[in-house]
């Protein structure tokens, strides 16, 4: 898995291209944009959704989901909601662990990169939780 904290999009689309061995032409014609763009498009560190979604169709794989993991692990935590204020938009739940999310969390353990305790320090996961997937996905 990629480094989640810095994700440069452009880099992973031109990996995901060669990967599947996609012609510019094929690129070029469905995303309505010249060769050029395309180019551009692999040196930017960001794109606008959108154009991210169309990568996403042509790829078969969702980029958004690394900005969803990137939120799991680097979000700060939330504040405890007063009552009476108005909430005006949908609550984030860091609940949703991704299968990559796991692979990346027992990845750091295996390769003592980090233990256990510096990961439900860092990345606020509960030691129970981290205790199952050790058990569940031991190799």
């Amino acid at each position: 898995m990629e480094n989640l904290k810095e994700i440069h999009i452009g880099d992973l689309l031109y990996k995901g291209v060669k990967e599947e061995d996609i012609d510019i032409n094929r690129i070029c014609k469905f995303l309505k944009v010249t060769e050029k763009e395309v180019l551009q498009m692999y040196a930017a560190k960001t794109l606008d959704t959108d154009t991210l979604l169309r990568w996403c169709k042509l790829l078969e794989y969702d980029f958004f989901r690394l900005y969803s993991s990137h939120l799991i692990l680097y979000a700060p935590v939330a504040r405890v909601n007063n009552k009476n204020e108005k909430k005006q938009m949908p609550q984030f739940r860091k609940s949703l662990y991704t299968k990559e999310i796991i692979n990346y969390i027992l990845e750091l353990i295996n390769t003592e990169k980090k233990t256990t305790l510096e990961i439900i320090n860092e990345y606020r996961i509960p030691k129970t939780t981290l205790s199952k997937w050790i058990r569940k996905y031991k190799k």
